[in-house]
This record gives structure tokens, C-alpha cells and sequence, in this order.
């Protein structure tokens, strides 16, 4: 599981996709200790490398609702959902 140093271009999704195989495998309880500690830790790069992917689409997402007067932060509104 060391090919994981190219992390840098990957993308949210398949980076999260990996994430949750690699859940899944260590859920199934048929690793060894060292294949549990290697998974691991790819785990919590993968997950650092989703919350910076996150961090940057909400930045990009403020900036794009950025007013004359500063931010205008607004909720998001599911369609459909209207109560």
C-alpha cells in the first residue's frame, strides 16, 4: 500500500472511494497486525487528503458568494425539501 505518494492530483471521490475499501478490509478482521497498521495509516492520509479537498471547496464556494460588503453566507437549500 505504499503507491499512495502521487496523493496530491488525486480527486475527493477516489480518494474516498479507497478510504471506505479500506474500512471495509480492516472491518472484515482478516488483516495481520501489520497489514492493519499499514491500512491505517494510508486511512488517515486518505482522510487528511478528503478534509483538505473539503477545506478547499469551501473556500472556493465562499469566495463565490463573496459580496461588495464581505461574505453573504448562506445555507445550503435542498430542492424538493420545501416544509
Amino acid at each position: 500500500m505504499k503507491k499512495g505518494r502521487k496523493m496530491a492530483g488525486e480527486k475527493f471521490e477516489e480518494a474516498l472511494a479507497k478510504l471506505e475499501e479500506i474500512v471495509k478490509r480492516m472491518e472484515s478482521g482478516e488483516l495481520t497486525l501489520d497489514e492493519s497498521l499499514e491500512a491505517f495509516e494510508e486511512g488517515v492520509r486518505l482522510s487528511r487528503l478528503c478534509a483538505e479537498r473539503l477545506d478547499e471547496a469551501e473556500r472556493r464556494v465562499e469566495a463565490l458568494l463573496k459580496t461588495t460588503e464581505g461574505f453573504e453566507i448562506r445555507p445550503f437549500e435542498e430542492k424538493g425539501n420545501s416544509d
